[in-house]
């Protein structure tokens, strides 16, 4: 039994040896023809089969044949197949007969052609009866887009079923599942067609007719997770619906409602095959993020065909920025982009238009602007424009030309009008490890004080550009600081790595050309290097008049040629400067330090000029004449200046005739400034300008200053009139000035005095004068008239007050008392003991002219003359007036002196040498440089006519 089974058993095994090995060794050529035919009859197209031919009975029958073509050459739609396959029923097989469980053509490479011919019309083939086939391993290709690797089954069960088709392609390295039904058409031609295709992206469906010389109308469905993969468009998942035709010319999506990223939109969608193959994409959308367009369209790269995008919303955002109005179309085509008739509104109601296109990696756009409120458009931009005037940057228009690459940004060409402003130029920004910016702009006019209110402040520009350097060229027509106006300016600075360095900045301010360079470095900490300043002018009166107050405005100083000059550095803390400036042949030489931070420094100033005269002349208008004497004019001071104030620690000056030194401090860190310290003076020569002078005396500025000074002086000449030793304390408080404590000598006599002075608002200047002049001696005539004292020794008290802009004011408003005590002296003018003796001789007629004589010459020696007198209106009035002339002569005086006028009405009184005698008279009236006199001696002579 072991043995039958195993006999089996060997009998079996070589049966199967035998099928799988037999057919190996079987020639079935004369099988090539009919597998031809049975193929043939399953595809419904001719087949042709040039290969080799293999028959595998095991593990089922299978045939290959090689050299496979299916349709006749050149007839449409025929094409190659590397291997046809076709599986046989076995139980058919050994009855002789060939019944196919399955045909497959392996490596099909069919062309289909792109744009379809006009005689397909999109319908189905009419070869296609009954069909059951597999392809696997194919390749299709569609126009230009090849599709690798198909695999695919069709079957229909006859000429009316419908022909269904499903496998899987990969398209662009991208794995597809599709299924298709093509139905057969009607009598009228129109079949219908439906496609449902699966990639990672997309999920589509297409449902719709084939209709004759048209195309295909239906409907389209997509949807996907990612339609940026598709197309140029931003991330995020998308759906759309809407009505699909397709003809040999153009395939259309239209009404389409598509949802990208949960934002509704409408748009459409076409693909023209004719001329050539382009995608236009409209899409009207509510809402849209820019940013991910713009990064979709540089990023578009090469695509099969062109693509048009129209983009139309409501609202859209870029770069965090809310817009409005957006309309506009992009292009792409062979990796070029271009944009065209883009236009939008900018926060504030800006219009701006866009249009350019790309070159490789480059993107050039022209653009304009318009709005009302430029200011909210830049500030929406992220701007600092907070801090700007607020009527700056509101109404506007403007171009501008961008380039924008992967290693730079440049604006070639910008020109805007910006309310009264017209600015123009172009800038660029390079990128890289540490941007570099750079600007050139032309202004017509630039207020500082509007663009920057709270002043420059490099620390915080660097701060603000970060890491970025800057390079700026600016020129300007005019630049505005409060009062001060540069003109023709320009301006070349950089602010790289932590120096902001001025290369130059030049113009012309109040008709002085000034240019400055210098370098300031900003870290670790503030340090100024290679400061130059310079300005030159052919006059200093624009200079001038940026300064308060009216001098040296009106002066011929300020007429004169004007050059300035600063140089130094070192850190901000001990900035080490020298400077120079000349006017005329005044020359300033300065050098010093100074901390910027606390606001304080210090200097060493010298001031020279060959003529003092000449300078004070030209610095004030007004001839000097001889009280200051001949020859030059210096300064000598050292300065120190702070928040506090200023103050020259000590000060030489020289100035012709009059030497000074001292030290003075000017305190401003109160509410009034206030001048403190001490003066010295070897010799003070003060102008006097004449009682009749109508000049103002200065005093208006009184209540713009506080001050206490120590005067000394050892020589003040005055008119002719030296003082000495004198000394007193100045206070200036409230607009009141005094001079207390004055004292020194006078005419070899002792003074005390106060003076005060005081300028009300609105009112004239009032001034008051107390003191006494005690044991002065006068060696010639006091006034210089006819009538004049001319020697004594005595005393002279008095109260004064006057009011008036100008001495000759002063004089005419004269007021107060003054008492006048002398001793030994001589009067000129009239000899009043000569009248006395001469009225005892005998001769009356004699006697008469000799006292007429004696009263109209001589001059009259007194032991006392004593004086009391009151002022009103500047005329003095003699209240009591008593003369002791030698030889017991005496007199008294009667009248008024009336100062203003500079007249005189006097009435002399002598006793004659009888007692009982009418007194003699002399009248003084007229100028009191040339009065008349006129003897009164009518009353003697009468009383001598009626003696004995």
């Amino acid at each position: 039994m072991k043995r039958l089974l195993a006999a089996l058993a060997l009998l079996l095994l070589a049966l199967v040896a035998g099928l799988w090995i037999g057919p190996r060794f079987v020639d079935w050529e004369p099988w090539r023809g009919r597998m031809a035919e049975l193929a043939s009859e399953q595809l419904g197209r001719p087949v042709t089969l040039d290969g080799p031919v293999e028959l595998q009975l095991l593990p089922q029958p299978v045939v290959r044949v090689g050299g496979v073509a299916v349709g006749l050459p050149g007839e449409e739609y025929a094409f190659t197949a590397r291997l046809l396959r076709v599986r046989l029923d076995l139980g058919a097989l050994v009855g002789g007969r060939l019944s196919p469980r399955e045909i497959a053509l392996v490596g099909a490479d069919l062309t289909l052609p792109w744009p379809p011919g006009p005689l397909l019309n999109l319908r189905p083939p009419s070869w296609i009866t009954q069909l059951d086939a597999n392809l696997e391993d194919g390749r299709v290709r569609i126009g230009e887009a090849v599709l690798q690797g198909v695999t695919a089954r069709l079957s229909s069960g006859g000429y009316a079923q419908v022909l269904d088709i499903a496998g899987a392609f990969t398209w662009n390295g991208r794995a597809t599942r599709f299924t298709a039904a093509l139905g057969r058409p009607g009598w009228d031609g129109i079949a219908t067609f439906e496609m449902a295709v699966v990639l990672p992206e997309i999920l589509g469906n297409v449902r719709g007719v084939l209709i004759p010389g048209t195309g295909f109308e239906g409907l389209v469905e997509a949807s996907g997770p990612d339609l940026a993969a598709l197309l140029p468009s931003p991330p995020g998942a998308f759906r759309a619906a809407g009505r699909l035709s397709a003809s040999a010319e153009l395939i259309a999506a239209d009404e389409l409602a598509i949802e990208i990223a949960g934002s509704p939109a409408r748009g459409a969608l076409a693909l023209r095959l004719l001329p050539a193959p382009r995608l236009d994409i409209a899409l009207v959308a509510s809402r849209l993020d820019l940013d991910g367009w713009a990064a979709a369209l540089r990023a578009g790269g090469q695509r099969p065909w062109p693509i048009s995008i129209d983009l139309s919303a409501e609202a859209s955002s870029f770069r965090g920025i809310l817009l409005r109005r957006l309309r506009g179309a992009a292009f792409l085509e062979e990796g070029r982009l271009t944009l065209s008739d883009v236009s939008l509104l900018l926060p504030g109601e800006t219009q701006l238009e866009l249009s350019g296109a790309t070159a490789g990696g480059r993107l050039e756009l022209s653009a304009r602007f318009a709005g009302p409120d430029l200011r909210t458009t830049l500030a929406a931009l992220g701007l600092p424009v907070e801090e700007l005037d607020p009527t700056l940057l509101r109404q506007g228009e403007g171009r501008m030309r961008l380039v924008l690459e992967d290693a730079q940004a440049a604006m070639p060409e910008f020109a805007a009008t910006l309310g009264e402003i017209q600015i123009s130029g172009a800038g660029v920004l390079r990128h890289g490890a540490r941007p570099a910016l750079g600007l050139g702009l032309s202004i017509n006019q630039l207020d500082l004080v509007r663009w920057l209110p709270q002043g420059f402040d490099p620390q915080r520009a660097r701060r603000g550009l970060g890491a970025v350097d800057l390079n700026l060229r600016l020129a300007a027509d005019s630049v505005l600081l409060r009062d001060a106006v540069m003109e023709r300016a320009s301006l070349d600075a950089a602010l790289e790595g932590g120096r902001l360095t001025l290369r130059r900045l030049a113009g012309r301010v109040a008709e002085v050309d000034l240019a400055v360079s210098g370098v300031l470095a900003l870290a670790p900490a503030l340090r100024l290097q290679d400061l130059n300043l310079e300005a030159t002018g052919s006059s200093a009166r624009g200079l001038a008049a940026l300064f308060p107050g009216i001098w040296p405005g009106g002066t011929p100083l300020a007429g004169l040629p004007v050059v300035l000059r600063l140089s130094g550095g070192g850190p901000m803390e001990a900035l080490a400067l020298r400077g120079s400036a000349e006017m005329g042949e005044l020359r300033l030489e300065a050098s010093g330090t100074a901390d910027a931070p606390q606001r304080r420094g210090t200097a060493s100033l010298t001031l020279r000029h060959p003529g003092a005269p000449r300078l004070v002349s030209e610095a004030f208008s007004r001839d000097v004449g001889t009280w200051l004497g001949e020859g030059s004019f210096s300064l000598i001071a050292s300065i120190t200046a702070g928040p506090q104030g200023i103050a020259a620690e000590s000060f030489e000056l020289v100035a012709a005739a009059l030497r000074a030194r001292g030290a003075l401090a000017l305190a401003t860190n109160g509410g009034r400034p206030r001048l403190t310290g001490r003066v010295v003076a070897e010799s003070l020569p003060l102008p006097f300008p004449g009682w009749r002078s109508t000049d103002p005396i200065g005093l208006r500025n009184l209540a713009d200053l506080d001050a206490e000074v120590a005067l000394e002086a050892a020589r003040i000449p005055v008119a002719g009139i030296i003082a000495e030793q004198a000394s007193a304390t100045l206070r200036l408080a409230e607009g009141r000035l005094r001079l207390e404590n004055l004292r020194g000598r006078l005419a070899g006599g002792q003074f005390e005095a106060t003076v005060t002075a005081e300028a009300p608002v609105g009112l004239p200047p009032r001034l008051s004068l107390a003191g006494r002049l005690a044991d002065a001696t006068i060696g010639e005539k006091l006034f210089n008239v006819p009538v004049d004292i001319a020697a004594a020794r005595g005393s002279l008290g008095f109260a004064l007050e006057a009011v008036g802009h100008s001495a000759a004011a002063l004089v005419g408003s004269l007021s107060g008392r003054a008492q006048l005590d002398l001793r030994d002296g001589v009067l000129a003018g009239f000899n009043l003991a000569a009248a006395a003796t001469a009225s005892a001789l005998p001769d009356a007629l004699g006697a008469e002219a000799a006292i007429q004589e004696a009263l109209l010459n001589g001059a009259t020696a007194f032991d006392r003359l004593e004086v009391e007198a009151s002022l009103a209106s500047g005329r003095l009035r003699l209240e009591t007036a008593r003369l002791a002339a030698e030889g017991g002569t005496a007199a008294t005086f009667a009248g008024e002196i009336d100062l203003g006028r500079a007249t005189l009405d006097l009435l002399v009184l002598a006793r004659p040498a009888v007692p009982e005698a009418p007194d003699l008279g002399l009248r003084l009236t007229g100028p009191a440089d040339a009065p008349r006199a006129l003897p009164e001696t009518s009353a003697w002579a009468v009383w001598r006519a009626a003696q004995p």
